[in-house]
């Protein structure tokens, strides 16, 4: 008897320590997110609730900024490890100035899930009604910005693009006429499109060559991923993992839809039409010549990045393609 209970006292010691070992093998990664409920932002946080991070030893803190300009800096500054949703032209042109930030993922390609509206009442009825107006975007280098610089360039329109902020605050904004036109980002203010309240005036995927391009990113910190190249791997494994389960799994969809606090057809709409998984996929990164003329035009940088710096910016692990 004493035998097994000094055995059962050992094994539970033994587990105790595993316990205790494996939380303290969890790696810290403070996560920056532009714009909570637009797009692919969800990610992270329904991904890190349901353990998909848990289960490769990550621990994330995560926090939202108002857009790409703001995550970029906090990555910049190493307030976050890891930024969601920047702004590619941004990223090109912070890394072209010497900032420590590389990419490690794609975030959003095209440009179906960005809008711009008006309320109801506006005497605005499509973008030839736009010359002299303000137009919103959220921040510099953000995705935004660069949907509304190749809008105007497309419909050749003289409009005044003006930074407001995350897509609530631009809502606020523009419905209390402090701007003209306001943007959104499916899901956020389809419901308000659908309840009459506002009117669609323009996508993004207006503009041709923005459709075809990455708008948005994942960027990581240079020194950390170089110090800490494995954590960035395992990152990656858990956004993939969250992405697979939440478009593949009911309880995965459920978990989307009560992120963004939709009912289950709605969020299963809004992931179909405006994020469907080629557009979220993390390894890809697509019209980059494209991109690069736009950030010379959009004067983010001055000349195109060399095939050797696009090699150091680009560093997407274990990318699939």
């Amino acid at each position: 008897m004493r035998r097994a209970s000094l055995a059962i006292a050992s094994l539970a010691a033994v587990a105790t320590f595993a316990a205790f070992d494996a939380c303290r093998a969890a790696d810290e990664l403070k996560v920056a997110v532009g714009g909570r409920g637009i797009g692919e932002t969800f990610v992270t946080e329904v991904g890190d609730k349901a353990g998909m991070f848990r289960r490769h030893n990550l621990a994330l803190d995560i926090f939202y900024t108002d857009g790409g300009g703001e995550t970029q800096q906090a990555v910049i500054s190493n307030s976050a490890q890891v930024g969601i949703a920047s702004g590619f032209l941004g990223a090109i042109g912070v890394f072209a100035k010497g900032a420590p930030v590389r990419i490690i993922g794609g975030s959003y390609t095209g440009g179906a899930q960005v809008f711009w509206y008006v309320p109801a009442d506006s005497s605005i009825r499509g973008p030839q009604d736009l010359a002299g107006k303000t137009v919103a975007y959220s921040n510099n280098g953000s995705s935004t910005h660069a949907g509304v610089l190749a809008l105007q360039r497309h419909y050749n329109i003289d409009f005044r693009p003006v930074p407001a902020g995350n897509a609530a605050a631009t809502m606020t904004a523009t419905m209390s006429g402090q701007v003209d036109v306001g943007w959104a980002g499916a899901p956020f203010g389809v419901a308000e499109l659908d309840a009459g309240k506002t009117r669609l005036i323009m996508k993004s995927s207006d503009a041709p060559e923005f459709d075809k391009q990455t708008s948005r990113v994942i960027i990581a910190n240079a020194a950390e991923l170089t110090a800490r190249a494995d954590v960035f791997v395992r990152f990656m494994r858990g956004y993939r993992d969250t992405l697979g389960w939440v478009y593949s799994k009911p309880e995965g969809l459920a978990a989307y839809a009560a992120f963004a606090k939709l009912s289950l057809e709605t969020a299963r709409r809004a992931l179909r039409e405006f994020l469907p998984p080629a557009a979220v996929d993390p390894d890809r990164i697509s019209g980059i010549e494209e991109v690069m003329a736009d950030a010379v035009k959009f004067k983010f940088i001055s000349a195109p990045l060399s095939k050797e710096e696009l090699a150091e910016l680009i560093r997407i692990p274990e990318r699939r393609q």
